[in-house]
């Protein structure tokens, strides 16, 4: 007797479940709303994987490009350890990041960085800027109701 309402009280779960997931119509949902007159977010890359510097750039493009935030979007990408990389000279996103300079980006690398791994700053980019320590921009931003990626 026991299985058998066991059986049926799961039935009747399975049911209900079944039910509330055919009255949520996905075509309905649309995306958050930006309802703030502006929005920051602090992009995060320490990795020098040339696929994550690639998808992190292009996350900052689409970010730019979402209809929701134009006109509305403050960002930053804050540079530190192996993502060093995507500021070197000699390395290939510098057309990038200078269109995303353009579009008021803040390109910022960390000196903490340059100086444990005794790198010149003449050997990156001359546009970019500096920050004394990664972790201590992502710290203050973040105080500062930045939203901090991760990609």
């Amino acid at each position: 007797m026991n299985t058998k309402i066991i059986i049926c009280s799961l039935l009747l779960m399975v049911a209900g479940v079944t039910t509330s997931f055919a009255q949520t119509k996905p075509q309905d949902f649309t995306g958050a709303k930006a309802t703030l007159k502006n929005y920051k977010a602090l992009y995060i890359l320490n990795s020098g994987d040339e696929k994550k510097m690639t998808g992190t750039l292009r996350n900052m493009k689409n970010a730019l490009d979402d209809p929701r935030l134009k006109g509305k979007l403050e960002l930053e990408l804050i540079v530190f350890g192996d993502g060093v990389a995507v500021y070197d000279k000699n390395g290939i996103f510098e057309k990038t990041l200078k269109e995303l300079q353009a579009r008021g980006v803040l390109l910022a690398q960390c000196e903490n960085t340059l100086r444990e791994r005794h790198i010149d700053k003449s050997t990156l980019f001359d546009f970019i800027s500096f920050v004394p320590s990664g972790n201590g921009e992502i710290i203050i931003r973040e105080q500062q109701g930045w939203a901090v990626v991760h990609p």
